[in-house]
């Protein structure tokens, strides 16, 4: 008897834990829907918009067309004759639109409007008036003065003496190379048949040409040295130089430089150490 009342005490405690348990577990998830109620709202909300979304998209599609069918008509054929394939028919190609040729605008005169209307005028286009070209520019002419050259002259004696010629040539700063220049370009072809000769070494260049008080100081390349006539060779090509550059009034005597340097002597013991006048020679 007394086992029996402890085994009913026993379920009466166990049937109590049991009740306390779920009274605990419902509470426990009353709280948590309580706390999270916003976010389960947000749940629901969201899942009842998308349903009602699909079923929104499902009622707008629209419906199927019904497929067309469209039948195959077979030409019926003989038992004996295979049937032959027919040929394919090729779409011919649809010609495409030729491009609308622009409408050119038509210039049409003024017409007399009806009475009590507005009359149009047409513009009138104002032609460009032609500017003439400028005339040619002429060129200035070159201002020129005769120069006085002189060269080498054999007589029949065989004498060598100066030969005086003219050269017209342009007007510039520094006249006296001027004249040298043209010396050095040599006697023309009816002189040289007349028996003019010019003694310079050929390829002498003259570097420079001033004139310091009444000297003449003239630089020459190193051609200037080699003179294949001799002494005669030598003194004739002295004797041009000094002709001609004393031409000039305020010249008395030269100085001649090689390379821009004095040099002593020209030649088998020709002095040139010390400026030359025509009384040198």
């Amino acid at each position: 008897m007394a086992a029996q009342k402890t085994n009913n005490s026993k379920k009466n405690a166990g049937s109590q834990a049991v009740v306390i348990f779920w009274l605990a577990f419902i509470v426990i998830i009353i709280g948590i829907f309580m706390m999270n109620r916003e976010i389960i709202r947000t749940n629901f909300n969201l899942f009842r918009d998308r349903i009602t979304n699909v079923q929104s998209a499902a009622e707008e599609l629209p419906p199927m067309e019904e497929e067309i069918v469209i039948p195959v008509v077979i030409n019926p054929r003989s038992e004996e004759e295979p049937a032959a394939a027919e040929p394919a028919t090729v779409a011919e190609p649809t010609p495409a639109a030729e491009p609308v040729p622009a409408l050119e605008p038509v210039t049409t005169a003024a017409e007399p409007a009806a009475s009590g209307g507005t009359t149009t005028e047409t513009p009138v286009e104002t032609p460009i008036p032609q500017i003439p070209p400028p005339p040619p520019v002429q060129p200035q002419p070159v201002e020129t003065r005769e120069r006085v050259v002189y060269f080498t002259q054999v007589n029949r004696d065989g004498q060598i003496l100066q030969s005086r010629v003219t050269r017209r040539l342009p007007v510039s700063e520094s006249p006296m190379q001027d004249a040298l220049n043209a010396m050095l370009t040599g006697p023309t072809a009816d002189e040289i048949n007349r028996g003019i000769l010019n003694f310079i070494p050929q390829n002498t260049r003259i570097l420079s040409a001033t004139i310091r008080g009444s000297t003449a100081y003239i630089s020459f390349s190193e051609d200037f040295l080699f003179n294949t006539f001799g002494v005669e060779g030598y003194v004739a090509q002295l004797r041009q130089i000094v002709w001609t550059v004393t031409e000039f009034s305020n010249v008395h005597d030269v100085q001649f430089l090689i390379e821009g340097r004095v040099h002593n002597y020209l030649g088998e013991g020709i002095y040139v150490g010390s400026p030359i006048s025509r009384q040198s020679f």
